[in-house]
């Protein structure tokens, strides 16, 4: 792993996202410093990970003095308040040469979102419930899919699906795969019985086993397709809950050509979407009625997705979902306790949008840090954070660049799944080589890379 040396970073807000973040960046070798009003919240985190905490406003020139902000690589402002975000990161851009990231989840801020990060340059905006809606569109779109993530702007997809009983798969190694039934696809990872596997050719598939494949979206459709998967995208959605990440997913399911049904429990949110989503029915009740939904139709629903703010509710929702519809069913998750028993749920797609707050947030500052010959452009972790994938931008030439790649010494466990050159997408065979201006994704069990050198052995 190429040593860099880690950054000074600031948090201000210690909610879920701030802690997750905590968590993730202690684990990447950083020196953090935390800011938050409730001390109780500052002193937990500061004990659990042995960090400086000040209780405080993270938007106050004293407070963020305190914290040490002159000397702050990066500024990270994650509280409740969209407004206190921007304020944070602004008094910090002017007190000191940091870098900063606000959190900002308003729609009437989401569409001014470049001209924000430009006027009050930022380095990057991030809203979660935004970004949650993407994923959840990705994966209406493909419902035979448990997850879609996309690279490279968009010009490749990951895509993971569960094997089921007497799939063509069922028996087959990946060679054969390649040769009988589509070669422009790669299985990067593959999780059996608990444990995760970074294939070769010979690997053997069964049912039961959950396959990550990389190809573009028109491949991917059509592999799913050979194998005996469902592909059309979905024609209709129950959404239960009405909240910020509910209205971003029905605005982009209704320009894809889905019927929207969203049921609310509060009147006065119901009359903010009616007006936001005419073209959406909205339904003021108590989507844990069970009599409400037989009513409102979820025996027939394409698709279900609760995005009520608590994860009980979400998941009861679901399980009844999958007892009484064929619903492609999706489900948000908002803590991260009892992992093991969530997993061993039928959840369907699961969302979590803390990790995906987290996760760019990651990628940029492991982009941030100084690695000379490629920069991080998007991370995602997979499988329980047994796996990473990370896209790399190729700067200049170094140790892994125009050599083919059957002849570098790769890290065990470790799959170069996609080069993109100048707008094409290429699944790398062997005699492949790295370009300068390529990006490169690289999935690996191993965990941290910086730098696209850190796949050699």
């Amino acid at each position: 792993m190429s040593k860099v040396k880690g950054l000074n970073i600031i948090i201000v807000g210690c909610g879920k996202v701030g802690a997750t973040l905590v968590e993730q960046l202690i684990k990447e070798g950083h020196d953090i410093t935390i800011i938050d009003k409730n001390p109780a919240k500052v002193q937990m985190l500061a004990d659990t990970y042995d960090i400086m905490g000040i209780v405080g406003n993270g938007a106050s020139y004293s407070v963020q003095m305190e914290a040490g902000v002159e000397k702050t690589d990066l500024l990270i402002a994650v509280t409740e308040s969209d407004e206190l975000n921007l304020l944070c990161c602004t008094v910090a851009k002017q007190v000191a040469n940091c870098a900063a990231i606000a959190r900002v989840r308003t729609p009437d801020y989401s569409r001014e979102v470049g001209y924000l990060q430009e006027k009050l340059g930022l380095a990057m905006i991030i809203n979660p419930e935004l970004e949650a809606a993407k994923e959840a569109a990705r994966i209406l779109y493909l419902p035979a899919a448990l997850e879609v993530n996309s690279f490279a702007h968009g010009q490749a997809e990951l895509v993971k699906f569960k094997i089921p009983g007497g799939n063509i798969l069922d028996g087959m190694t990946i060679a054969e795969l390649g040769r009988e039934i589509e070669n422009e696809i790669l299985i990067c990872a593959i999780e059996r019985s608990g444990e995760v596997f970074i294939p070769d050719g010979e690997y053997r598939l069964y049912r039961g086993d959950v396959i990550s494949v990389v190809a573009t979206r028109l491949v991917a459709k059509r592999f799913l397709e050979k194998i005996g998967f469902e592909t059309t995208q979905v024609k209709n959605t129950m959404i239960i809950g009405g909240g910020k990440a509910a209205f971003y997913l029905a605005r982009q399911l209704l320009q894809m050509g889905v019927a929207v049904k969203i049921i609310e429990i509060d009147r006065a949110r119901c009359e903010v979407l009616s007006v936001l989503l005419p073209k959406a029915v909205i339904i003021n009740g108590d989507g844990t009625n069970e009599e409400l939904l037989k009513e409102e139709g979820i025996a027939y629903a394409e698709s279900f997705v609760a995005l009520t703010g608590i994860d009980e509710e979400n998941i009861l929702l679901t399980l009844h979902a999958r007892q009484v519809s064929n619903a492609k069913v999706i489900t948000k998750i908002n803590r991260i306790t009892f992992k093991e028993v969530v997993n061993g749920l039928d959840l369907g797609s699961v969302l979590y949008p803390r990790y995906i707050t987290s996760e760019a947030i990651v990628a940029y500052v492991r982009a941030k840090q100084e690695s000379m010959n490629s920069n991080v452009e998007t991370l995602y972790h997979m499988y329980d954070f047994r796996v990473e994938a990370v896209e790399f931008k190729v700067n200049e030439p170094s140790a892994v660049t125009d050599i083919p790649l059957k002849d570098l010494q790769l890290k065990k466990d470790l799959l170069v799944a996609f080069i993109s050159r100048d707008g094409a997408r290429l699944i790398p065979s062997g005699k492949d080589c790295i370009r300068v201006g390529d990006t490169v994704m690289v999935v690996t069990t191993h965990t941290g890379f910086n730098d696209l050198l850190d796949i050699l052995a």
